[in-house]
């Protein structure tokens, strides 16, 4: 049996059984794993690369083995909903070609994943929705082209959540898909296939997308990397609702991003040059140059420190975790506070975030929505300032309401402009909670939250993406550590505008100081 064969059948068939109990996260006590492979699982694109580079190793081996391990594997996750693995053989292939050739690619015959909001040409791209279930993209999304220009091989696409607005992934057409480090709770959303198959080792690279922190969330609960980018760095032609036009605009103003998901800091970085551009064919090979990091090493950096919100409490054990962080970085001489005067009405940041969101998720939609909008509206008091509020009359901004809309948008991006002399990145938490179990009631003002005990509203979970979408800041999410039952826990790294060099500078350093990615105890052993 020749290296290839071996990889694949080992894969698939081979079961080693624990000596341990089962835990919650799988529920039986068998895990399938390729005694051969098992470094490949995780091994990150740099590792890969130098692998494949030097010939000890060969695409179409890379590929056998991600295809075997998701072939085992994905049927209780549920990440890789839409598989194109004949087509990435072929592509493996013809990157193994190209190798023995001497060609130099950075993702040359590197295995990864798309979220199936992305079009890839051939196959579908639904969001989830049963009216998008037969529909086909004739071409690749900007991002995907340039994925594959670099050299990578695309086996599919990954589960998200419907209509790409939850912080869940489930739909109906795909179903649910699962956290890695416990089947019963959500690995996040919307790229929470994405995440999950970073996290179950299937493959080392990701792309996403994040308008409420549908990177970033996704990243915190299953122990990831994300990088959401400033606003308008990576095109977004090709992220589109089946049936659209790939069009070369962006239909969220800026409050939306396409981005990379890794198991690495440094593997963000590699994925950002390689996707990121102005949104032109013809000016593909040309790439931004983005200021380089303010600090090569953590005890420079000005740090300010966030662990809390006026809106929603942040669980008790995310916030020790990033205090925990904070004193370690003090100990280290980087500069830390714990608060600021230059910092903006988050507050109000959250109340403006709510308006544009939710005024764009309602264009297009009929007259008898809106007439209910206008009942329900009717109903508030006038001077209710909630987020419940907000949400309830979004849909009805009037032209010159959603332009005021704008210019404070302006004004948040000046001030952070201003804190941003101040300090070289904001620590805060990603989100308010760990993975959660799975809560599916098809109306979300339906569902809760537990935090510390108590109950919350499911939607105010939005509170921390609105620090850094509306002004349009990258933010990264990288794990920090983990919760008492063992769940990841993550800290959001949010830089200066077009200083992406900062914030992953800052998270690379972060991952190699204190540690980075952890394999889930049962998909990974």
């Amino acid at each position: 049996m020749d290296r290839r064969s071996f990889l694949g059948v080992a894969a698939s068939t081979i079961v080693t059984l624990r000596e341990t109990a089962p835990s919650p996260a799988s529920g039986q006590g068998a895990q399938p794993l390729s005694p051969s492979g098992r470094d490949l699982a995780y091994a990150n694109v740099s590792e890969l690369r130098a692998l494949l580079d030097a010939r000890k190793i060969s695409a179409t081996e890379l590929v056998e083995h991600a295809i075997g391990r998701i072939e085992v594997l994905d049927p209780r996750v549920n990440a890789v909903v839409v598989r194109d693995f004949e087509r990435a053989r072929a592509a493996a292939r013809d990157a193994d070609a190209a190798l023995a050739r001497g060609e130099r690619r950075p993702l040359l015959g590197i295995p990864m994943t798309v979220k199936e909001a992305f079009n890839v040409g051939g196959l579908p791209t639904t969001w989830g929705l049963p009216n998008g279930r037969d529909w086909r993209a004739a071409e690749d999304a900007v991002a995907v082209t340039r994925l594959k220009t670099a050299g990578a091989v695309i086996l599919g696409k990954t589960n998200i959540a419907l209509s790409i607005a939850d912080w869940q992934s489930s739909n109906p057409i795909y179903g649910t898909t699962n956290n890695p480090w416990d089947l019963k709770r959500t690995p996040g959303g919307s790229s929470g296939g994405s995440a999950a198959a970073l996290a179950a080792g299937y493959v080392p690279l990701e792309l996403g997308s994040d308008l409420s922190a549908s990177l970033r969330v996704p990243a915190h609960l299953c122990g990831v990397f994300a990088h959401k980018p400033t606003f308008n760095l990576v095109p977004q032609r090709g992220h589109a609702p089946p049936r659209s036009p790939a069009l070369r605009t962006d239909l969220t103003n800026g409050l939306g991003v396409c981005g990379p998901m890794a198991r690495t800091a440094a593997d963000l970085s590699l994925a950002l040059d390689v996707i990121s551009g102005p949104d032109d064919y013809e000016a593909a090979a040309y790439r931004l140059q983005l200021p380089p990091p303010r600090h090569d090493v953590l005890k420079e950096f000005r740090v300010l420190v966030l662990d809390s919100h006026p809106l929603l409490p942040v669980a008790q054990e995310i916030r020790d975790t990033i205090d925990q962080l904070a004193n370690r970085l003090a100990a280290t001489g980087a500069t830390v506070a714990r608060s600021s005067s230059l910092l903006p009405d988050l507050a109000e940041s959250a109340r403006l975030h709510t308006r544009l969101v939710r005024n764009f998720a309602a264009f297009g939609r009929p007259p008898e929505f809106f007439k209910e909008i206008q009942e329900k509206v009717a109903a508030l008091k006038p001077d209710d300032d909630s987020l419940k509020a907000w949400r309830t009359r979004a849909p009805l901004l009037s032209h010159h309401e959603v332009m005021a809309a704008e210019i404070a948008r302006a004004r948040l991006r000046q001030q952070w402009t201003s804190l941003f002399r101040e300090f070289d990145v904001v620590l805060c938490p990603p989100f308010a909670v760990t993975a959660f179990p799975h809560d599916q009631r098809p109306d979300q003002e339906d569902r809760t939250i537990d935090i510390d005990g108590m109950t919350h509203p499911y939607l105010s979970l939005i509170v921390w993406a609105t620090l850094a979408t509306p002004p349009g800041l990258p933010a990264a999410v990288i794990p920090a550590g983990q919760s008492k039952t063992g769940l990841p826990i993550g800290v959001q790294i949010i830089g200066p505008l077009y200083e992406d060099r900062t914030t992953l500078a800052f998270a690379q350093l972060l991952e190699r100081e204190y540690g980075g990615f952890t394999r889930p105890p049962d998909i990974a052993r």
